[in-house]
């Protein structure tokens, strides 16, 4: 009689306060942990049952195929594809060296690494050059805007499962979605562009909303997106650890588990990292 062995959830070197609450729920739940400490999975290593995986970008990319993990993560142009009403900005997709010839202010951010940083730009000149980041990395430039206040949502099928104030004023203040004051008016935001958006993003991902400031610089009342992220590598800030152990366990499994519908949004390695690394 066969035997079905626990499920395992693999971490990177670098523990963060994520990794600390999804080890603790997954240990309720009856899952193993393993924490690496190098940028390789060491030989002969073995995990016993089906492996799931929580690390940043670069870490996943060298232990994902050895591990048998499939990473699940939105397109890059996502952001792009949505309608005015959603963003309530201008957004559009570029190569590295189209930005580098920006002469206006953008923000700018690559869309699911990081390979440079997020931030307002005064300019493309500001930019890392050829000799840190490829010339056809992709960028998402959008308009210049300020978000009041920030929120991070936990999507699961189409639906919000967990969520947390993570930011206001571009500040961390984390707070628990749940009893927030701006909780309804975000979850129906939520789901009115999940509505439209579903079958453009993996059945788990992470999805950011927040209030933008009025032209006078005043608290807006009218959510948008600002990003969609790869939840095997977010912050879960205030959401419930549970909910997001859900997310984070289909969005980084088994290959062989992955849905049809899911088999488009699998993330490709970017690169693998070297042994002295």
């Amino acid at each position: 009689m066969s035997v079905d062995l626990p499920r395992t959830l693999v971490f990177s070197p670098r523990a963060n306060d994520t990794s600390h609450v999804l080890a603790v729920a997954a240990y309720r739940r009856g899952l193993l942990t393993e924490h690496l400490t190098g940028w390789r999975v060491p030989d002969g290593f073995t995990v016993g049952g089906p492996a799931h995986l929580y690390a940043g970008p670069l870490f996943a990319d060298a232990v994902a195929a050895d591990l048998g993990v499939a990473l699940l993560e939105p397109p890059d142009d996502w952001l792009t594809r949505l309608p005015r009403w959603a963003v309530r900005r201008g957004i559009r997709m570029l190569t590295m060296a189209e930005a580098w010839e920006l002469r206006e202010p953008a923000f700018l951010k690559p869309p699911n690494d990081k390979s440079f940083s997020a931030r307002l730009y005064r300019d493309g000149t500001q930019l890392p050059g050829a000799d840190a980041v490829d010339s056809d990395t992709p960028v998402l430039a959008s308009d210049p805007v300020r978000f009041t206040v920030e929120f991070r949502l936990y999507v699961l099928d189409g639906e919000v499962v967990a969520g947390a104030q993570y930011a206001i004023d571009g500040d961390l203040d984390i707070e628990p979605l749940d009893g927030h004051e701006l909780a309804e008016r975000v979850l129906g935001f939520a789901e009115d562009v999940l509505q439209g958006a579903v079958d453009t993003l993996p059945s788990a991902v992470v999805v950011d909303v927040g209030l933008i400031a009025d032209a006078d610089g005043r608290g807006g009342t009218a959510p948008a997106v600002i990003e969609a992220n790869a939840a095997w590598a977010s912050g879960h800030y205030a959401a419930d650890p549970e909910r997001v152990l859900d997310v984070v366990l289909r969005a980084a499994g088994p290959e062989t588990e992955v849905g049809a519908r899911d088999r488009t949004f699998l993330r490709s390695p970017v690169r693998r990292i070297d042994d002295e690394l």
